[in-house]
């Protein structure tokens, strides 16, 4: 992982899968950064420290002190990242680009929040909504079959690896969380495995807690 003495990007992050986008592509662009671990476990994510960075206080938020910018939302931070590199993003307006925005909006806006609710009721608070347990469970499901037939014609959800793989895969990367067999899903599976094999990939997820990538049973 890249954590230089001098840099001008500073990373502010925990071990989530929102957290995880980010330092992975990072990684992926080569960017050397900074990163200060946002223990949401304590609450740090409320103290004024970072919510000066954030005001919606969720991690990650980006500092650039090249350009002077603060980032929140980490679609958000993607965005901007792949687009000052030129990597990792198509040209802005061209057709992959918006194949690629596409599926990046897909992850923000409905892979994120629906498997991050089945998370926090069948993971963490099983038992308390039968209801909440079904609904997420039913939701997760047919997402995962949405990423599996895409995936079953294509080698990444645009057609070259890019933001929209990277935003997506640390949310696969809780199947476990979410009680999913990716077994079931062998496209989906394969392209899991081949995106966990990648060094960056590896790097990036370690930050800013070492953990192990989930692997599936095989």
């Amino acid at each position: 992982m890249s954590e230089p003495e001098s840099t001008h990007l500073d990373l502010y992050t925990w071990g989530t899968p929102n957290g995880r986008k980010i330092s992975i592509l990072l990684e992926e662009l080569g960017l050397p950064y900074r990163y200060h671990a946002v223990d949401i476990t304590k609450g740090e994510q409320n103290l004024p420290a970072f919510t000066r960075l954030n005001p919606n206080a969720k991690i990650p938020a980006l500092e650039d002190h090249e350009t002077g910018k603060k980032l929140m939302e980490s679609g958000a931070i993607m965005l901007y990242l792949a687009s000052k590199t030129g990597n990792l993003l198509s040209e802005s307006g061209s057709a992959e680009y918006w194949n690629q925005v596409q599926w990046l909006m897909l992850q923000v806006g409905g892979i994120g929040p629906m498997l991050g609710q089945l998370h926090h009721f069948a993971k963490f608070n099983p038992g308390k909504s039968n209801y909440a347990e079904a609904r997420y469970k039913s939701e997760a499901t047919r997402l995962y079959g949405l990423l599996n037939d895409r995936l079953k014609d294509h080698d990444y959800l645009a057609q070259t690896y890019s933001v929209a793989d990277i935003s997506t895969w640390p949310w696969i990367a809780r199947f476990d969380y979410q009680g999913m067999d990716l077994n079931d899903y062998p496209a989906l599976k394969k392209w899991y495995l081949s995106i966990a094999s990648r060094p960056a990939v590896q790097r990036g997820y370690v930050v800013p807690t070492e953990a192990e990538i989930p692997l599936p049973a095989r």
